[in-house]
């Protein structure tokens, strides 16, 4: 009774640690991490049930990523499944039923679903044990958690035991409770995106998520300097990977006429333009949560520039009046914020923006080749740029595939 009271304390604690995430993919990484080391499985694998196919959306291997060394992380390709029962994934969306497999090379003869060895050919992986769990909720089954290759103490591969997959059903449920959650959040802010997209042909869902991933990326790189607490970065870009969706939010409130000229603007129209930034974080100023709070901080502060020539400065953000005894000119235009006045997660935003923005096509302009959009950023540091910030992005650009992988525009 002390080992199942404990066994089952662990996944209870687990599943409260998973329940303070809010971001999907960050969700996703999260569920997976957990599950594996409750099992102790070198790998795994999410697939989330989405419009009656399953989406591969989170993978996880700790032999192949103790080959790419520390600081890089797994590049994979996102496929599509049909809801069949022929694949081992397909079965358990299909049937509801864990399967718990010793061997995925010594199934049956007859057995209704079969082992797809092809990831492990281009890997050189070897695949023996898999526990593939549904993820099911009170409205049905939202996708697939499949762990694979479970090891023992001496850190052989072993079949995963009985009574773990009892508790790990349990956390399962839980963790399908927490996806359902998590996909209401990010609909509800692609909604918003969706309305500024009818404004600003520009900002699409795959352009915010683009940002939103390479910024979490940079964030992680650029803690991992300034030694900041494990559990305060994953807090930071659970919150961080959402707000940054939303930068560009506030072009709601300007003009279709303006956000969809082909040339450039006249002075007038880039007064007006800046006032997104503003807009943007008026959305945001009952701060009720510390989503709340990033979201406000990188609406508001993603177009100021470390050389302090960005916008909108130092202004009164409810009247768009500069700020008394901040620097404001003659004129009455605000002064800049500069260096380390503009927010460090604005300041990552900013580098994370106007990456996506070089490397995507655009009325105006084809995409930049990526070499050129990295001399960029590069030219920039200390002008437009923190060059911390940017010596993080550096640090954290083999990352980046994954996420243009992810999140690919489409026409």
């Amino acid at each position: 009774m002390g080992k199942e009271r404990a066994g089952l304390k662990e996944i209870i604690d687990l599943s409260t640690e998973m329940n303070r995430t809010k971001d999907i993919d960050m969700l996703l990484d999260s569920i997976l991490a957990k599950a594996r080391a409750f099992t102790n499985a070198d790998a795994g694998s999410i697939y989330v049930k989405e419009d009656g196919r399953l989406n591969f959306r989170c993978v996880q291997n700790e032999t192949l990523q103790e080959r790419l060394g520390p600081g890089r992380k797994l590049i994979h390709t996102f496929f599509t499944l049909p809801l069949s029962s022929s694949s081992i994934v397909g079965h358990v969306a299909t049937t509801g039923r864990a399967l718990n497999i010793p061997d995925a090379y010594a199934l049956e003869p007859g057995c209704p679903y079969s082992f797809n060895a092809e990831f492990d050919r281009m890997s050189d992986y070897r695949t023996t044990s898999i526990l593939s769990l549904p993820l099911e909720s009170n409205d049905g089954i939202v996708g697939v958690l499949q762990l694979i290759n479970a090891k023992n103490g001496e850190g052989e591969t072993v079949p995963f035991p009985a009574d773990v997959e009892l508790y790990l059903r349990y956390f399962a449920n839980i963790a399908a409770t927490a996806l359902e959650r998590a996909q209401l959040t990010r609909s509800i802010i692609l909604r918003m995106i969706k309305m500024a997209e009818m404004h600003d042909p520009k900002e699409t869902g795959a352009h915010v998520n683009r940002v939103a991933g390479y910024a979490i990326e940079i964030y992680e790189a650029w803690a991992k300097v300034k030694d900041i607490d494990k559990a305060d970065v994953e807090k930071t870009k659970d919150i961080l990977r959402m707000a940054s969706m939303l930068h560009d939010v506030g072009k709601i409130g300007i003009s279709d006429i303006i956000l969809k000229k082909p040339g450039r603007l006249d002075e007038s129209e880039f007064k007006t333009i800046k006032e997104h930034t503003r807009l943007g974080a008026s959305l945001f100023f009952d701060k009720q949560s510390d989503f709340d709070k990033v979201a406000f901080l990188v609406a508001a502060n993603h177009h100021e520039r470390w050389d302090g020539n960005g916008y909108p400065g130092h202004i009164d953000l409810l009247t768009g009046r500069v700020i008394d005894g901040q620097g404001g000119s003659e004129e009455g235009h605000p002064r800049g914020k500069k260096g380390l006045e503009i927010p460090i997660l604005a300041r990552i935003v900013s580098v994370s923006d106007v990456y996506d923005a070089l490397c995507s096509r655009r009325c105006y302009k084809e995409p930049y080749e990526e070499t050129r959009a990295l001399d960029e950023i590069r030219a920039e540091s200390g002008r437009a740029f923190d060059p911390e910030v940017v010596e993080a992005f550096f640090a954290a650009f083999p990352n980046f595939r994954n996420v243009a992988l992810r999140y690919p525009d489409t026409e």
